[in-house]
């Protein structure tokens, strides 16, 4: 079996949809934002809140994620790879979608069957407005959300928006598929190695940019 084929064998047995990392754009087009103030904060340009401030940029165009101080880059890592159906701002439970946006580092897992799993603030507030905006949400999810959000100090993972979402390395999984393939469920992946060293620098408040 030619290693192509092996990595087809393996997506196919996994039931994975992947997606080609070259070709990721033109199988799933990341559609441009519509002119609404909500989308626009979620896709905008990300800035250095201050010039000591560390931070992460995951790009989706690239496949990259790289750690900034300011405006200076500290590391950077590619391929990395993202959700099976590609990038988009608003996402849904079990579309495989990645959620652009900003959000914040709200827990670590070094339990994970993925090596370690840095959880982030997904869905944020503006992921909540968008989705009762769209429909998504019922004016009770709405309201059910921010209760949530206030009793826990971060959002529910069970509505229609999903949650369980991060950067996190390979576990077990084969780095052969992700050097090649968009195969996570939403989620950012790194490889193992990528991982320890992102555990290094970043911590609980750190700000993510997902673009």
């Amino acid at each position: 079996m030619t290693r192509l084929n092996r990595r087809r064998f393996i997506a196919m047995a996994l039931s994975l949809p992947v997606m080609a990392r070259a070709n990721t754009q033109e199988l799933t087009p990341v559609a441009a934002p519509e002119p609404d103030l909500i989308e626009t904060l979620l896709t905008r340009a990300p800035v250095p809140k201050h010039a000591e401030e560390l931070w992460v940029l995951v790009d989706d165009r690239e496949a990259s994620l790289s750690v900034y101080r300011g405006s200076r880059l500290q590391e950077r890592f590619s391929p990395i790879s993202l959700g099976r159906g590609g990038a988009k701002t608003q996402r849904t439970r079990g579309d495989n979608v990645t959620p652009l946006g900003e959000f914040r580092v709200n827990r670590f897992n070094h339990e994970s069957q993925w090596r370690v799993f840095i959880g982030i603030d997904y869905p944020t507030p503006a992921h909540a407005r968008m989705a009762l905006r769209d429909g998504l949400y019922s004016e009770r999810d709405y309201d059910e959300y921010f209760r949530h959000y206030r009793l826990h100090g971060s959002p529910p993972q069970d509505t229609v928006l999903g949650g369980a979402i991060g950067i996190h390395g390979l576990g077990g999984a084969d780095p052969d598929v992700h050097a090649q393939y968009h195969w996570t469920q939403g989620c950012v992946a790194v490889t193992n190695a990528q991982i320890d060293r992102l555990v290094e620098l970043v911590d609980v408040g750190t700000r993510v940019v997902i673009r």
